[in-house]
Order: C-alpha cells, then structure tokens, then sequence
C-alpha cells in the first residue's frame, strides 16, 4: 500500500499530463508496493478535483469485461471508472485528435438508469426494472498511464480504467424490446469492419456487467443514481484510431449506428 502523501503525488501527475502531454510510465514500475486499492483511491481523489472544478459526474464505464483481457491485465474481475460530463459527447460529434494521448475505440452498448439502484445485493433483474433505456455507444479508450508491457489492473484503474471519452449514440432501446445479449455490433474505421461480435461477450450479458458494477460501487459508498449512464464494456477488442479516421459504431436490434470522426 501507498502512504496518501505518495497517493496525492500521483494524482497531481495525473492532472500535470493534460499539460505536457505526456503519458506517465507505469505506476506499477515506478511504485511497486501500489495496490488495487491504492488505485481506486487514486481514481476517486482525481475525480473529486474534477467536480470541485465544476465537472459534473455524469455515469460510469466498466472495462475488463472478457476473461482474456482480465488475465492480460493480470485481473480476476472487470476495473471501472467514474465519468464526468466532458466526458460524454453526442453522436456525429468531430472529436480533437489531440486531446487524446494514444486513442483506441471500442463499440458499446449503454444503460441508462430511470431509479436509483441500492449499493449491495443487485440482481440482474434489478438492473432490468432500474433500466430506462439502452443506447449504441462508441467509447474511446485513452492512457494518461502507459501504455507498456507489464501494465496491470492497477495503472489502468489508477488512470480512469483508461477511459478517454464516450460518444452516444441518439437512439434509445427499451430492453423488453430486444434480447440484448444477441446484439450483434461492428467497428467500422474508414468503412472497413475492423471487428464485429456478439453483446453476449460483455460477461454473458450487458445487464450483468451494471448488477456487478452497482455491487462494486457499494463497497466505495457510492450507488447508482436515476440518470446515470453506465457504459457495459466492450465486445470487440479495441482498435487505434488516428486523426482523419471516420469511425461508425453499427448495431443490429434496431439500436442503429453511432458515427463520429476525429480532426
């Protein structure tokens, strides 16, 4: 474990990279006693600056979702992160290259919740009942943190479970109108299918992966809220993108294309 003042020390690095524009190396190199613990922690701290800056906290993303990417990252259990409103943008929206330090995309779909949900004991039947509507989302995954050979769970939760952004897609998805662990989704970059796969790879169901994120999120305190938006995890492995590349989210279900381009 991290003492708070080595703790503080790498969220202001965290915050600095926005600045220089360079990713940090491994934190689990440059601090071998780091634990996952330490990380969540970490993740919370820089989070709470963000909204004492006037960010808001507009949902959540769980990563790790397929057991090859949790044994790549040396993991038992999927990673999560909290997401703030700038981190949310609207279907056909140009993003700028530069904000990102090494972009990659995955395609997703997204809860978003009408209740609240309790911070323990959620059931995918809760999660169902909580649900308002889903939505097709492309999420862009980002690293303020590596990457690098040897990264685990710890630099990726440590760094937002190396979320960059979220583009969301317009049209909403009741649940009961479709069996969503048959979503069938492809990537398409420049209009070639760079990958494509079954919404059933995210844990066996898109609805388990919110019911294991509330559980978690309970055991820091915090519980899903109505409004939230909650991004399952990929199920396609994700690809780099690069300034110029036009990227087209496709879903089948009737959940439909989301599209963005990066300039």
């Amino acid at each position: 474990m991290l003492d708070q003042a080595t703790r503080d020390k790498i969220v202001a690095d965290l915050n600095e990279t926005y600045v220089t524009r360079k990713a940090l190396p491994l934190l689990t190199q440059t601090y071998p006693d780091i634990e996952v613990e330490d990380a969540y922690r970490i993740q919370e701290a820089f989070i709470r600056q963000r909204v004492e800056a006037g960010r808001v906290i507009r949902g959540y993303k769980v990563g790790l979702t397929s057991k090859v990417m949790q044994e790549s990252m040396n993991s038992s259990e999927p990673d999560f992160s909290t997401m703030t409103d700038d981190l949310f943008f609207p279907e056909e929206t140009p993003l700028d290259s530069d904000q990102f330090f090494f972009p990659m995309i995955e395609i997703e779909i997204a809860f978003v919740l009408k209740e609240a949900l309790p911070s323990s004991g959620v059931l995918p039947v809760d999660v169902i009942r909580a649900t308002d509507f889903v939505l097709p989302s492309i999420e862009i995954v980002d690293f303020r943190v590596g990457p690098a050979q040897g990264m685990t769970i710890t630099d990726t939760v440590a760094d937002l479970a190396a979320c960059g952004a979220a583009v969301l897609g317009g049209n909403p998805c009741r649940l009961e109108d479709l069996d969503i662990r048959k979503v069938h989704g492809q990537m398409l970059i420049n209009g070639k299918v760079e990958q494509e796969g079954y919404a059933s790879a995210v844990l066996g169901n898109p609805v388990t992966s919110v019911a294991w994120l509330a559980n978690k999120l309970g055991e820091f305190g915090i519980e899903f809220q109505a409004g939230d938006t909650i991004l399952t995890g990929s199920f396609v492995r994700a690809m780099p993108v690069k300034k110029g590349d036009e990227v087209i989210a496709r879903f089948d279900s009737g959940l439909g294309d989301v599209l963005t381009s990066f300039v």
